[in-house]
């Protein structure tokens, strides 16, 4: 039977992964630091540390597919990120898996092209960037066999601390989007269960990819102001559209590294950027995603704010 581990799968993009395999069929691990609630039927819900090297070699021991979605906060990555990586790439080679990444946007800087290709040089211009960009070089190098499905941010189901849902949405009940850049530069957004399906597709037939392979996920390429309109739709009132207080975030990111981080990828809103998803499709062409007006309706349920 099919076979897959996801680390750090109680985080947004692992929470989805774990839902995904196992609806297709596939035998799931989650693993996670604690767990609390019923785990879905088909899954086996496993407690332990990504750097506990014996812990994690049990996980994985017998899986094709490692789901790699441990994400530290952002104030973290520079002690933990390099040792979560050699970690991961470890335990692959010790089982023989390939490895999967749910990629970002960072690697390629302030400075890109409006349209991000598979082939797009990476020239990234802040830490963040610079970081996944060692990371991904570092499966590249590896021998691994490494899949990264690249997207804009996530449109989730349920809160879990994304720009959409933490700002963007937040009031949007009350008639109230908060935008965090140029409300005319195009922003590409991907609703998660659609790429967790297409990661499921493509791990499918991960023995027709190279060693290390790179999917741009096309969701919806959206302005301030068309996203604004699409939420308006989804909650049936007209939205106020408000900026975020740039200024004050840097202040409080002299006190907050969290904050003083998210200043930092500012660019990501105000520089016009898309993905190109022609190679995703090309891979799978039946593939369909959900439609914009049903993805809105999902996220901004009131039941979930």
């Amino acid at each position: 039977m099919k076979q897959v581990v996801v680390l750090g799968a109680k985080g947004r993009f692992g929470r989805s992964a774990v839902t995904a395999f196992q609806a297709s069929g596939w035998q799931v691990r989650a693993f996670g630091r604690n767990w609390t609630g019923i785990a879905e039927a088909g899954v086996k819900r496993i407690t332990g540390d990504v750097m506990d090297e014996a812990a994690l070699n049990a996980a994985c021991a017998g899986c094709d597919l490692i789901i790699n979605a441990v994400n530290p906060p952002y104030e973290d990555w520079a002690a933990t990120l390099p040792s979560i990586t050699n970690a991961v790439i470890k335990a692959a080679k010790r089982v023989g898996a390939t490895v999967v990444i749910p990629g970002n946007l960072y690697n390629y800087g302030a400075g890109c092209p409006p349209v991000l290709r598979e082939d797009t040089a990476w020239r990234p211009t802040a830490r963040k960037g610079h970081m996944r960009v060692d990371m991904e070089n570092a499966y590249r190098a590896s021998g691994v066999r490494t899949i990264v499905v690249r997207a804009g941010d996530y449109i989730d189901t349920e809160q879990s601390g994304n720009w959409f849902d933490v700002q963007i949405a937040k009031n949007a009940h009350k008639g109230r989007t908060s935008y965090p850049g140029v409300l005319d530069a195009l922003h590409p957004w991907a609703f998660l269960p659609d790429v967790a399906a297409a990661t499921v597709l493509l791990c499918e037939q991960r023995d027709a990819f190279g060693a290390f392979e790179e999917f741009g996920f096309d969701g919806y390429s959206l302005t301030g102001l068309q996203l604004a309109d699409a939420i308006a739709v989804a909650v049936n009132r007209p939205q106020k559209v408000v900026g975020v207080p740039w200024r004050l975030v840097k202040v409080m990111g002299l006190f907050n590294p969290t904050l003083r981080e998210l200043a930092e990828l500012r660019y990501l809103w105000n520089v016009p950027h898309v993905m190109d998803g022609r190679k995703l499709l090309q891979a799978l062409p039946g593939f369909t995603p959900t439609p914009l007006e049903d993805a809105m309706r999902i996220a901004l349920r009131k039941d979930i704010r």
